[in-house]
């Protein structure tokens, strides 16, 4: 399928522990358009619904059994079960230091949340995501070439 060439690609996840699903959906996507798609561009952003993934030890809650590896890696020529971490936050450190995949979250709704002081405050943020304020996340929303929702 061709699809039309995309520079940079803004995945928003507006929810939280309360849809694991949309959390999977939203790091495979990120890979996907990585490795197949080779778009040079690629963030996860959680909104504000979603903020609280951005919490330290959220997205390692969300494990990966054998099962689900298993079917994950059958759908990628070339990579295996055991290739696959076991949990979200694993994902989410390999998409960030191994393919560049850059993940932000509202830094706004980390203290709306209650686990911020301020919008600069990373104290329980996990260390790879980027608290990102309102002008900057509005920035990075007009200049997608394409946004996906979850």
């Amino acid at each position: 399928m061709k699809i039309k060439k995309i520079e940079k690609l803004l995945v928003i996840v507006n929810s939280g522990m309360d849809r694991p699903f949309s959390q999977y959906a939203s790091y495979a996507i990120a890979f996907t358009a990585k490795k197949i798609h080779n778009i040079p561009d690629v963030m996860i952003f959680y909104g504000p619904q979603g903020a609280e993934m951005a919490q330290k030890g959220n997205l390692a809650k969300l494990a990966f059994s054998e099962d689900v590896k298993k079917l994950i890696a059958g759908q990628f020529e070339g990579l295996n079960p055991e290739d696959l971490p076991d949990n979200l936050e694993l994902l989410a450190r390999h998409l960030k230091e191994a393919m560049g995949v850059n993940i932000g979250s509202c830094a706004t709704f980390h203290v709306v949340g209650g686990f911020a002081t301020s919008v600069e405050d990373t104290t329980n943020i996990e260390d790879f995501i980027m608290p990102v304020k309102i002008p900057d996340a509005v920035e990075a929303a007009l200049s997608a070439d394409k946004i996906l929702y979850f």
